[in-house]
């Protein structure tokens, strides 16, 4: 009797054992659950980001409705090929943290750590060509504010070849209205790039982790939920990408 008693009591410890790891919070029953708890707050939060891009993108559909020719003519000015570079980075950039997330389960540190340090270099690209795009709209005057310049809309420059407008002139009211445009575009596309920056900031964190070797033990929820954040920032501008950059282009061709 006695030894059945000790061997059901030897079961149940058992059952209740388990290995806990460095990081291992206390109020979580389980490593499982607190993993689990990290991954739906990290939904959560981008939840509340997805509401927030949102409302720059409804504001962005109305005004554009209202006031399309000027904002054809605003897309104009921006470089398709700059955008598009900056597209296949993000891409690829999705593609190698997707990687780093593989390396941390299999436990893989070297690659896990050379991963980071690839997205590292694809978001410090991605800002770089975006910062030649913003000095681009400095030196034309198409920052919005005081300095703001129309004259290309209202007078845009002539085809030697053709002897004609390479755009469809404006109205100097429907020219005014381009500051809109560059309005919509600076916040969106501002606001990306901060993310971007906050990103990247993470990611000099999580390598230098990683290069102890923490997430190479079995704890991978850091990762798995900055690879979530990246991936968010990486839809949202294929999004950008064809609404700023694509929108009925050369219109008078």
């Amino acid at each position: 009797m006695d030894n059945t008693i000790v061997a059901t009591h030897d079961i149940h410890a058992e059952e209740h054992h388990h290995v806990s790891l460095p990081q291992h919070r206390h109020h979580f029953e389980t490593e499982q659950q607190q993993r689990e708890a990290g991954t739906f707050g990290m939904w959560l939060f981008l939840l509340t980001e997805i509401m927030f891009f949102g409302g720059l993108f409804f504001a962005y559909l109305l005004y554009r409705n209202w006031y399309n020719p000027a904002f054809v003519a605003a897309s104009n000015q921006l470089s398709i090929p700059l955008g598009t570079v900056n597209t296949a980075v993000l891409i690829t950039s999705g593609f190698v943290m997707a990687l780093g997330v593989w390396a941390a389960e299999v436990r893989k540190k070297g690659l896990l750590v050379l991963f980071l340090i690839l997205t590292i270099v694809s978001g410090c690209v991605f800002l770089g060509v975006k910062y030649v795009e913003y000095k681009e709209k400095w030196e034309k005057h198409h920052i919005p504010g005081a300095s703001f310049d129309i004259s290309e809309f209202v007078n845009p420059p002539v085809n030697p070849k053709t002897g004609k407008p390479i755009e469809e002139p404006l109205s100097p009211d429907m020219a005014r209205k381009t500051q809109i445009f560059f309005v919509l575009y600076f916040a969106m596309t501002g606001m990306h790039a901060l993310h971007m920056i906050i990103g990247i900031a993470l990611l000099f964190w999580l390598t230098a982790r990683a290069n102890r070797g923490d997430f190479t033990a079995g704890y991978v929820a850091p990762i798995e939920n900055f690879a979530l954040y990246w991936h968010f920032v990486d839809i949202v501008w294929i999004f950008l990408f064809p609404l700023l950059y694509l929108i009925n282009r050369h219109p008078g061709t």
